[in-house]
């Protein structure tokens, strides 16, 4: 079987994206298995399925590399609203789609630049002392829509330049920790970097390796940098492919409303893939 897709980044954050409104692909799990090997398929962190919606103008189903359904994805929401209004699925600069059964808003600002509402952060837990192969560290968690466990450099003084973290090795032992069973944690190592701007790298669960960007994790550590460090909105986070994300909120107290994630979406190539 022929599948149509278009291969799209956002940030970094690579995606194979196909129109499935159709129900062309019905075994998503071993398509995105197959089409996000690096080396035997397209090469991919994930698959973005276009589908149906009697709620929104359409659905978006997010699968992991590793063939899991994923929670919400901010880089693939932006590409996948590209994706929809390039291919005339929507035809407005304002539209809705539904995702994990919550309507999300897209903002077209530019052919190659996207806005989505997202989901308010919750079941905040500060301060978490977890000990790791002998070594103690501390970390924050957050629900963005997935969940992230968050190290700030300056509170974990082993972790001292961040482009010399074992990113894969300390991520994979936070993400199958047991204070996160059984669904497991993203994890994401941050640096304050000043003006209200920080720099991420990230662990992805469902990837099981680093990425380029994380769309919720960077809202993560964003909301953790205003919690925790006074920092202000809208915050730049710079992510390891070198682009930078605005993370945008309302802060009222200790309460995160009106989450806001902007940032690029890029076609990379279009093509078929046999599967």
């Amino acid at each position: 079987m022929k599948i149509p897709f278009t291969k799209m980044s956002g940030a970094g954050n690579d995606f194979v994206v196909v129109d499935n409104r159709t129900k062309l692909i019905t075994d998503p799990e071993n398509f995105s298995k197959s089409a996000c090997h690096r080396h035997l398929g397209i090469g991919a962190d994930g698959v973005l399925l276009v589908e149906q919606s009697d709620k929104a103008d359409f659905t978006m189903k997010y699968y992991n590399a590793d063939g899991t359904h994923g929670g919400m994805c901010g880089n693939g929401g932006r590409c996948i609203a590209k994706f929809a209004y390039d291919n005339k699925i929507v035809q407005k600069e304002k539209f809705s789609f539904s995702a994990l059964d919550y309507i999300y808003k897209s903002i077209r600002h530019a052919p190659e630049l996207y806005e989505i509402e997202m989901k308010n952060p919750v079941d905040i837990r500060l301060n978490i002392d977890l000990l790791v192969k002998e070594e103690k560290f501390i970390v924050h968690y957050i629900d963005t829509g997935s969940p992230h466990c968050v190290l700030f450099l300056n509170k974990n003084h082993s972790l001292k330049d961040l482009e010399e973290i074992d990113v894969i090795q300390i991520g994979k032992s936070l993400r199958y920790h047991s204070k996160f069973s059984p669904k497991g944690t993203n994890v994401n190592f941050v640096q304050l970097i000043g003006d209200n701007k920080i720099k991420i790298r990230t662990y992805e669960r469902g990837v099981e390796d680093e990425t380029l960007a994380c769309g919720t994790g960077s809202i993560a550590s964003a909301v953790l940098s205003s919690l925790l460090y006074e920092y202000i909105s809208p915050i730049g986070v710079k992510v390891k492919s070198g682009e930078t994300l605005e993370i945008s909120f309302k802060k009222i107290m200790e309460d995160i409303k009106e989450v806001k994630l902007k940032g690029s979406a890029k076609n990379i190539f279009v093509g078929e893939y046999e599967f």
